[in-house]
This record gives C-alpha cells, structure tokens and sequence, in this order.
C-alpha cells in the first residue's frame, strides 16, 4: 500500500536497509545504539533491519566496545566476503579487469594489452569478456555472489533502452558503440548480472570522492590524466558526479590538431600521447618500440637526470609548457565550478605529479579568476593507477546499496526487462 506520498512499505523497507548499510559500510563497525542516531531510525527499525540483514548475510559481528554501566554492546559491519564485484578499466594502452569483494579487497586481475591505434570494438569487447571470465575462474572468485560489472570507457557514455549503454569515443574512432550489447551477445555472465558502463573521468572521481583524497568535499573535480584528458565533476546537485569533456576545450585557436578532428583542444597539448609527439617532434628521442607509460619514465629521466647530468633542454621546455597548459585547463575548471578541490589522477598524472604539481598550482593561479582560485586545492589523488578500476567496481556496489543489499534476481521467462519483451513482441513469427 502507498502512503500519501507515494512509498510503499516495501519502499520504506528497502530504504531503511539502504540507511544502515551505507553506514556500516562507510562509518563501521557501529553497535546497534549508535546506528539509530546515525541513520535517524527507531531503536525498534534498526533491530528489526539488523536482523533482516544479518539473516541474508550482509551484516556481521565484528567485537564488542563496553557502555556506561550496562553490558558491552556489540559492533557490526558489513560482511566484506557476502558480495564480489567486477571493475574493467578500457584504457588506451590496454584492458584492466579486476574482482573485488565488498571491502574493495582485489581477489584477482587481469591485463589485455592493446595494439597500438587499434581500438576496435569488437576486440575490446573480446579482451573484457575474456578477462571477466579469467578473475571469475581465480581461487578467491565466487561468481554466484557477483553483484555486477562496472565498465570505465573513454567517451560519451548515452543510456538507451533499446541498446543499452551506448559509447561516443570520437578519439578512439568509436561512433555509437553499442557496447553493453556487445558485451551481452557472447557474454558467459547470467542474464540478470548488471554491467554498468561510465566514462572512465567519471569512474575515476567516484573512487577518489568515496575512498580517496575527494572525501568529505561537496564540490570537487576530479581530473584524468592519461594518454589524454578528461574530468569528473561533483557538486551537490550531482552527488555521484558527471563527466565532462575537459579534454577538448580550445585553448589554442588554429593550434595543433586533436586526436578528436579539433583544431587547438586542450589534449593537444595536455595529454600524455600528444606530449610523447611534441617532444619527438622538436628533436628529442623517445625510446623505440616501448609503451607510453615506459617512455614517458625515459622522458622525465632526460628532463631531470638523477646523476646531476645537463638535462635534455627539449624535454624539460616541452614538461614545462605541458604544466602550464594543464594550469590554464584548470583555471577554466575552477573558474567554470568553483570547486574547493581539483585532484588530478591518471596514471600520466600520477607519474608526472611530484614534478609537475608546484608549477600546475602557480599557472592555474595565475590564469584563474582570484576569489574561487584562493578557495581551491590542488592536490594527487590517492588511490594510484587502479583507480579507475575501483571506480567501476563501485558502480555495482552503489546499485546494491540503493536495492538496499537485494541481490540480482535470476531472468525468467514471465520476468523479461520491459525492453527485452518489446522486441519478442515486435519479432516476426
């Protein structure tokens, strides 16, 4: 029955549920007296939650912490081994899979290196199915307990009904992959196992606002700097964040041409494969035959030599102009959203961090309107080069809490998703 506004007791149940989940999830372990203050139950729908959730395994004991005068009470949390989930982080120089369990613990991983230039869907699709099926054939792995995958991509990420997640990588020569669909066609993963499929900026932000260097911030950015560019932005309003196109911003009119068509885009400049491509056309020697992560390590090493040796003038001038025009960038960021934090993460990001970081926050100062720019941090995240991967894990996790911990229920029959029975409907006989 539906109350006056609209929810139902199942709604009210699943909502309760959700409540105290998160906060064992992200304040645990809690006893059941502190949970009732915390989540703004009655002492009586956290019991009657509690034991619904210990009873589907979700929650357990972990200890006890004595009370004034009365008997200990004791602490729960959330059980890390009662779900596991699947994060794919399709970079351009490869695809990572990684299995987790509810405590973001990694129980297994995988890598698919990927040709270089060649970004066929088809293929990638391949390498993200074989990797699923490789974490999900480790030790550790316990498939029927897998929540979900989450997919970090490079682009515009539309949800359609009809084909599902839908990606728009103009970089990457991908105009509307349907790649949930891809994914679905040959997939070993039951029907009713979810992919959730995101922009990599956005997967990226999600790990850093709930784990990483973001938490506890209201507006923040979250940027990705890799073999290009891309951001994540969270306000309020957008509490899970949205991923923005920073990458392409003009900030040379006529400048050098993007890897997107565009004439002057910001990851012209910015990104780590169009610095590689600046440095060796101004006469610098890029190591042959090796991967941008490795010669972007012979790039820094010839920029700043650790044996006290002269420097290679032309990688140091190209580093030092790369920082600047990521400071401009940021200066748009800051000017745009007035976030009181920009974390910058990528692997080319965290790479170049310790050397670029002093010169990044003195250009994005300079270029920035003074009042947000005096309210702003600029900082590293600080979950490393993984954590577009956790990011994409936390996509399924998120789902479940929203379900309130309703684990996945199996596709029947009589039990289609509304667009799956359209089509059979529309099927000729």
């Amino acid at each position: 029955m539906a109350g006056r506004n609209g929810r139902t007791v199942r709604d009210l149940r699943r909502g309760n549920r959700t409540a105290v989940l998160q906060k064992l999830y992200f304040d645990g372990p809690l006893s059941r007296f502190e949970l009732g203050p915390a989540t703004g139950l009655s002492s009586g729908s956290v019991s009657n939650v509690v034991a619904d959730l210990i009873a589907d395994g979700l929650v357990e004991e972990a200890g006890s912490v004595d009370s004034d005068g009365g008997r200990p009470r004791t602490l729960l949390r959330v059980a890390p081994d009662s779900g596991q989930m699947i994060g794919v982080d399709v970079g351009e120089t490869r695809v990572r899979v990684e299995l987790f369990d509810l405590a973001l613990t990694e129980l297994a991983r995988t890598e698919h290196p990927l040709a270089p230039q060649n970004y066929d869907a088809e293929v990638i699709a391949g390498h993200i199915r074989d990797g699923i099926a490789e974490v999900l054939g480790a030790e550790r792995a316990v498939p029927e307990r897998l929540l979900g995958v989450g997919v970090g991509v490079p682009g515009i990420v539309e949800h359609t009904p009809e084909q599902g997640a839908v990606v728009h990588g103009q970089t990457i020569g991908w105009d509307a992959v349907p790649l949930e669909r891809l994914l679905r066609s040959a997939s070993r993963l039951p029907e009713e196992i979810p992919y959730f499929i995101d922009n990599g900026a956005k997967t990226l932000g999600q790990a850093e606002m709930w784990f990483g260097a973001g938490r506890g911030a209201r507006n923040a950015v979250v940027v990705l700097f890799g073999s290009g560019v891309g951001a994540c932005v969270v306000t309020p309003e957008v509490e899970h964040g949205r991923a923005v196109e920073w990458g392409h911003l003009t900030v040379r009119v006529r400048g050098r041409r993007c890897r997107c068509g565009a004439p002057g885009c910001l990851e012209a400049y910015a990104g780590a494969e169009s610095l590689l491509a600046r440095w060796r056309e101004e006469g610098g020697r890029p190591p042959e035959g090796t991967d941008e992560e490795t010669a972007l390590t012979a790039m820094l090493a010839a920029a700043y030599p650790a044996d006290g040796a002269e420097p290679d003038p032309v990688a140091l001038a190209v580093l030092e102009e790369t920082a600047e025009y990521l400071g401009a960038g940021l200066s748009d960021l800051i000017n745009l959203f007035q976030p009181e934090r920009i974390l910058i993460g990528g692997w080319a990001g965290l790479q170049l961090g310790a050397r670029f970081l002093p010169a990044v926050r003195r250009h994005a100062t300079t270029y920035a309107l003074r009042h947000p720019a005096d309210k702003v941090t600029i900082d590293l995240g600080r979950l490393g080069p993984d954590a577009v991967t956790v990011g994409a894990a936390i996509l399924p996790l998120a789902d479940f809490f929203t379900s309130g911990g309703r684990r996945p229920e199996p596709v029947t029959e009589d039990r289609l998703p509304a667009w799956r029975a359209a089509l059979r409907q529309r099927a000729p006989r």
